[in-house]
């Protein structure tokens, strides 16, 4: 078994479902390398643009709590290879040092996959901030199991 780590910025919107408490979630991300340097000045980091393809993401978020959330949907990465998941217990969402911004974090499951992740499973942990007009950026740490 080998596993594959992917680590990217998505950026899109977060629109109101048909029901209450429910939003979608609607992003992508280019390839990208991701720059971490520790220094006298502390930490630094940066997503580089890369050559290749985009990976695309649509979720369905359901409100459980008045910072608490679940979550399930897809990730594909170019035309043919796709992840699909769930929250593992519940994501939080709440107000940030930016009062125009609200910051949640969330780890989901991989339920299944396609093309390169067929059988796969593993985690994916996302930090993400939700601006006033539903503007959404997310940053995905993946670490998926693959035969």
């Amino acid at each position: 078994m080998r596993h594959i780590l992917y680590c990217m910025q998505f950026k899109g919107t977060a629109t109101a479902g048909v029901d209450k408490g429910v939003m979608k979630a609607t992003t992508s991300a280019t390839s990208c390398s991701v720059k971490t340097v520790v220094g006298n000045d502390g930490v630094d980091g940066a997503f580089i643009p890369a050559e290749g393809g985009m990976a695309f993401f649509e979720s369905e978020v359901r409100t459980t709590g008045a910072d608490k959330f679940v979550e399930s949907g897809n990730i594909s990465f170019g035309d043919d290879h796709a992840l699909t998941f769930t929250t593992v217990g519940e994501g939080h969402l709440g107000p940030s040092a930016d009062p125009k911004t609200l910051a949640g974090a969330v780890t989901w499951k991989v339920e299944s996959g396609e093309g390169q992740f067929k059988n796969a499973s593993g985690f994916i942990t996302s930090n993400f901030t939700v601006g006033t007009a539903g503007e959404v950026v997310d940053y995905q740490f993946g670490l998926i199991f693959v035969e």
